[in-house]
């Protein structure tokens, strides 16, 4: 992730030695102090264990019970599915963060792991952008859209999803590698020095964090015309108006799922433009700064992997009955939450209400 493709500007600053040393002094194998180490091990131990069991429990809920495999939830597993593979990544992660060389893994590992990354960042901004357009029609065309939106369909839709965002993120498989410098040996896992000094860098990290504001633009627009769609509703008949009113209480889900995400990957595409930048430019008290910052957007990342299925059992009633189901938790609203579909929970129901 971010944290790791600025090395190369922290080499370039430690490089800047003064004119009687024939030398420069080699780079520190860690680029924190213990205290910051540990406490961002920590806190990423913590989100590890939430986020994988979480977002197991999503995918097992979502597969295993049938009234809660709607077209909502097949975009909830898929991207709880990415979510798993970010918290795949986290070990090597970890690692490059306490020491970032020498890397042992070889360069196809290297490769391997910041794409994954990469992929995931951009499915998971794609695929709620897309869920939010399944909602804007369940609320603007909701017979239309309970026939024609149907879970084959949606199934097209996310592996097309997939497909894409392995396509843009293919790029990032050029621009990382093992790097070696020629006064030592060690092995490092980070952009190459091609791609910091073709500007090719940058432009891949502006593209990333163009794939991620434009669904966020999107999204703003989409819940504008939705919110205006439900104001206007109040003003229907009484036949309307329960179902407006579970429109309400999965948008209102989906907003705090969309505002989460914004807000732990806002900070992440920022740093990593700093990072990019401060690669070209070679400054040091930028490179200083994006690099401490960058453990702020580094503990949020996987906090972003880690809260969408806190979300969703705080605020979704029959999301919580079908994890008690699951672990045999024997809970007084079960019942109640599984024959009133439309009022118990506003997401994980039928296609036309969402989580």
């Amino acid at each position: 992730v971010g944290t790791v493709w600025g090395r190369r500007s922290i080499k370039t600053r430690m490089s800047h030695a003064p004119p009687h040393h024939p030398h420069p002094p080699p780079p520190p194998l860690t680029l924190f102090p213990l205290p910051a180490l540990v406490a961002v091990t920590v806190a990423c131990a913590l989100l590890f264990v939430v986020g994988v069991v979480g977002n197991l429990t999503t995918i097992v809920v979502v597969s295993r019970y049938r009234d809660m495999r709607t077209t909502t939830n097949l975009y909830l597993r898929s991207m709880a599915l990415s979510d798993l593979l970010v918290f795949a990544c986290m070990p090597l992660d970890l690692q490059r963060v306490w020491r970032y060389r020498p890397w042992p893994l070889g360069g196809a590992v290297c490769k391997l792991f910041h794409f994954v990354s990469e992929c995931c960042t951009h499915c998971t901004a794609l695929s709620i952008a897309a869920l939010s357009v399944h909602r804007y029609l369940a609320v603007r065309f909701p017979l239309r859209a309970k026939v024609s939106v149907t879970r084959r369909r949606v199934r097209a839709v996310i592996l097309a999803l997939w497909a894409v965002s392995a396509c843009s993120a293919g790029p990032v498989l050029a621009l990382v590698g093992v790097e070696h410098d020629a006064s030592r040996a060690e092995a490092e896992c980070t952009a190459t020095r091609h791609a910091v000094k073709s500007g090719l860098l940058s432009a891949v990290v502006c593209v990333s964090g163009a794939l991620v504001a434009l669904p966020a633009l999107c999204l703003c627009v989409l819940y504008t015309l939705i919110g205006r769609k439900l104001s206007r509703g109040r003003r229907a008949d009484a036949r309307s108006s329960a179902r407006d009113k579970n429109h309400r209480q999965s948008i209102k889900l989906l907003a705090v799922v969309v505002l989460a995400f914004v807000l732990c990957w806002l900070p992440f595409h920022v740093v990593r433009f700093l990072i990019s930048a401060s690669s070209a430019a070679g400054s040091p008290i930028m490179s200083l700064i994006s690099q401490y910052c960058s453990l702020i957007s580094f503990v949020l990342f996987y906090l972003s992997a880690a809260i969408n299925p806190i979300l969703y059992n705080i605020m979704s009633e029959k999301y919580r009955a079908a994890v008690c189901r699951l672990f045999g938790i024997h809970s007084r609203r079960r019942r109640s939450a599984s024959v009133t579909k439309a009022e118990s929970c506003p997401g994980l129901n039928e296609s036309t209400v969402s989580l």
